[in-house]
């Protein structure tokens, strides 16, 4: 397409946070620490902005990793907030799975619901997708597990339920890439080759830990 350039867009899940407070805690020590290991694996990329949603955990972690690059804009914006991006009806979902996905989505509040499809609408249309003019653009986005599966879902064209499942571990990378003239694809999926074995896969049970 004329006049649009690739867009590289790097996504991570907050560090490990308390669950202190309403809105949840700030970072821990190892939330830190992972913050600070991922803004280094970053450091030499090309990054001119950091986007991160206004929790205490992401907006800690978006600026540890901030600290890490040169020149990068760190910014607060509700598109990266933690929320439900799609509720899809039982009879989109598989069937041998549709109950446990159900009862995972009750305890969703009615605020949440309300104002995440428009969210994620918003999402998608501010982070992905080709850049306009000639220059390609590398950004990344510290946000929630929920927003993390619904972009990759996005970028693959799944279906809307499908960013059910693609959980993301505390600081773990993932890597989209949108090119003019060819399909969108994911480059990492929740890497963390950036962490020690003591801080990879935080945020995830001890059954998924791989």
């Amino acid at each position: 397409m004329p006049g649009t350039a690739t867009r590289y867009l790097y996504l991570a899940r907050h560090g490990e946070a308390t669950s202190d407070g309403p809105d949840g805690g700030g970072l821990t020590a190892a939330g830190r620490r992972q913050a600070v290991l991922l803004g280094r694996r970053l450091a030499d990329r090309p990054i001119t902005a950091v986007h991160h949603g206004p929790l205490p955990r992401a907006a800690q972690t978006a600026r540890l990793i901030g600290e890490q690059l040169s020149g990068a804009a760190v910014s607060a914006c509700e598109e990266a907030d933690d929320y439900v991006p799609y509720l899809p009806a039982a009879d989109e979902l598989p069937t041998d799975s549709a109950e446990f996905l159900l009862r995972f989505l009750s305890g969703a509040s009615t605020e949440e619901l309300a104002r995440g499809p428009e969210l994620a609408r918003r999402a998608v249309e501010r982070f992905t997708g080709p850049v306009p003019g000639g220059e390609e653009r590398h950004e990344l986005v510290v946000t929630h597990a929920f927003l993390v599966g619904w972009l990759v879902r996005h970028t693959l064209d799944a279906p809307g339920w499908r960013w059910l499942g693609l959980n993301a571990a505390n600081a773990a990378l993932t890597v989209l890439r949108f090119t003019p003239g060819r399909p969108s694809s994911v480059l990492l999926l929740n890497d963390q080759g950036h962490l020690p074995e003591d801080l990879r896969w935080t945020g995830f049970p001890p059954e998924l830990r791989i």
